[in-house]
């Protein structure tokens, strides 16, 4: 069942468009990731389909409503943890959670949820106390406290340690397997492969694909080698040697100019041996989520560059 709908989704501010004619659904039961640089687009978004952004043109739904006109009627359906902010700094956990369940006719049990988020041993401390990561982990369990239906997370793992992102990747888990349509912000690409059903690459407020990560990362024909070594090879006596433009794309990730056949993979092999040079990385048919970012964010900085 679809959840959310994004149809052509304009934001402006003054001048500049911010979200330029976005369209995606998600799904319930389903984890839908929008994923960007800075800058993007993705947060505008986000804010428009919690009730607190106006578009400028376009029409979204969220559980058949429009989020601005009939925001008061999806309160209580939908959970939304922000970045930062809007929690008094003396409150301790517990008492938050008390209050916020107090405004649901069926909320979690506050116990239960400070179990499943990690924070039962802080549950005293006062929230100014907290790291930056608990205080994530408690915003989450406030989005959650209400049983809600949909789940708006704006970066939910930024700045949060390896012990709480698994405990919210299990979270995120449970909540997809409870029916829940989850919409996450991210930049976390290794954590968008691991977890997304379904990915909307957003850049300069468009969208520039979406799919599986599975779609997404076959989808691009298989015309080059990408390898990971020593960073700053020479990549012009790499190219001499193997007949093919070789370049480094990132600090020691780096790309060859030909369809990944036995041959250039012998080659760039021997090359990389003779220089006593460790091969880390070799990657042909299937491309990691990080490398089609890549390619089609760095395609849409080219393409306004020569607009421009």
């Amino acid at each position: 069942m679809v959840s959310v709908i994004a149809e052509q989704l304009s934001i402006q501010y003054g001048q500049t468009v911010a979200v330029d004619q976005v369209s995606f659904e998600a799904q319930a039961g389903q984890i839908t990731v929008l994923l960007g640089p800075n800058g993007a687009g993705k947060t505008s978004t986000i804010e428009h389909l919690e009730g607190y952004r106006a578009a400028s043109s376009g029409s979204s739904s969220v559980l058949g409503l429009d989020p601005i006109t009939d925001h008061h009627k999806l309160t209580r359906q939908v959970g939304i943890m922000l970045q930062q902010g809007g929690i008094p700094t003396a409150i301790r956990p517990r008492e938050l959670l008390q209050q916020y369940a107090g405004f649901f006719p069926d909320s979690l049990d506050p116990e239960d949820l400070l179990a499943r988020v990690g924070l039962t041993s802080r549950s005293k401390t006062p929230y100014r106390r907290l790291s930056g990561g608990e205080q994530q982990r408690l915003s989450l369990a406030l989005a959650l406290i209400g049983k809600p239906k949909v789940v708006f997370l704006d970066e939910p793992t930024a700045g949060v340690d390896l012990e709480g992102r698994d405990l919210i990747r299990s979270l995120l888990l449970t909540l997809r397997q409870e029916g829940v349509c989850v919409l996450i912000t991210t930049h976390d690409l290794a954590e968008t492969e691991r977890l997304a059903d379904k990915v909307i690459i957003i850049d300069h407020g468009k969208v520039i694909a979406q799919g599986s990560p599975t779609e997404l990362m076959s989808a691009t024909s298989s015309d080059h080698l990408l390898f990971g070594a020593t960073p700053n090879l020479d990549c012009a006596a790499l190219s001499a040697a193997v007949g093919s433009q070789a370049s480094e794309t990132s600090h020691g990730e780096y790309r060859v100019e030909a369809p990944p056949s036995p041959a250039l993979v012998a080659a760039v092999t021997s090359w990389l041996a003779a220089q006593n040079i460790q091969l880390t990385d070799l990657r042909a048919e299937r491309q990691r989520l990080d490398d089609v970012f890549r390619r089609l964010t760095d395609s849409t900085d080219s393409t306004d560059s020569t607009d421009a």
